[in-house]
């Protein structure tokens, strides 16, 4: 009795860095709304223009599984990469945070900013039989954004159930990908243009604050003596 009692005291210590399932919501909404899969729905459309609705659920199917175990690895490998590299967390998370706020600028003025995608990738990846792991997956999905906020999420907290949660968050938000992107033809027709650039512009605006959440958190780590 008296182990369980520890473990469980244990568990919420290192569980209160995560604030609950607050931030657990927080960190599927960090994720949709960084990826924004409705800014990735012209791209998949003009990419699978001409094929049949089986192909198209199949670069869906690729796109989706690329972008879980990419993310599920960034998550896993991420920590032992920031010290083979030598670099702090605290840095990581300005870094990062600088390169939301770089995306979020471009979703609000409605483009494809180049951090997520090149002209020439887009070039290249039309070559190929599949679309759905270059540009689609990666860097459009699964981009430097997306993988900065991974690896910062696994930093949140020691509790041993963490990582596991950290995994379900990012199957959770693979589902959701999924569902929209298998939805991208009636939804580009019912919203048009317009209405898919409204949306990336509120999403773009969410970003920006979260970028600038992230940024301040790193400067935090690197100057603790700001920290009041």
């Amino acid at each position: 009795m008296t182990r369980i009692r520890q473990f469980r005291a244990d568990s919420f210590k290192g569980f209160r860095n995560m604030e609950n399932w607050t931030e657990y919501s927080r960190f599927i909404t960090s994720l949709v709304v960084i990826m924004d899969p409705f800014m990735a729905i012209p791209i998949f459309l003009s990419m699978t223009k001409g094929y049949s609705h089986q192909n198209r659920a199949r670069v869906v199917r690729i796109a989706i599984f690329t972008v879980a175990a990419t993310l599920i690895v960034t998550a896993f490998a991420g920590e032992g990469l920031l010290a083979f590299m030598g670099t702090s967390l605290g840095s990581f998370r300005v870094g990062g945070g600088i390169v939301l706020f770089l995306m979020a600028l471009a979703m609000l003025q409605a483009r494809i900013d180049p951090v997520r995608s090149t002209p020439h990738e887009e070039e290249v990846a039309a070559s190929l039989t599949s679309v759905g792991v270059v540009p689609l997956a990666i860097p459009l999905l699964a981009g430097p954004g997306a993988m900065s906020t991974v690896i910062i999420g696994m930093h949140r907290s020691t509790a041993p159930y963490h990582a596991a949660m950290v995994v379900a968050s990012i199957l959770l938000v693979a589902a959701i990908l999924w569902l929209v992107l298998s939805l991208a033809v009636p939804i580009g027709k019912r919203l048009g243009d317009i209405g898919l650039n409204i949306l990336n512009r509120i999403f773009g605006l969410i970003l920006a604050a979260i970028a600038v959440e992230v940024i301040a958190n790193g400067i935090k780590q690197l100057f603790p003596i700001l920290v009041v």
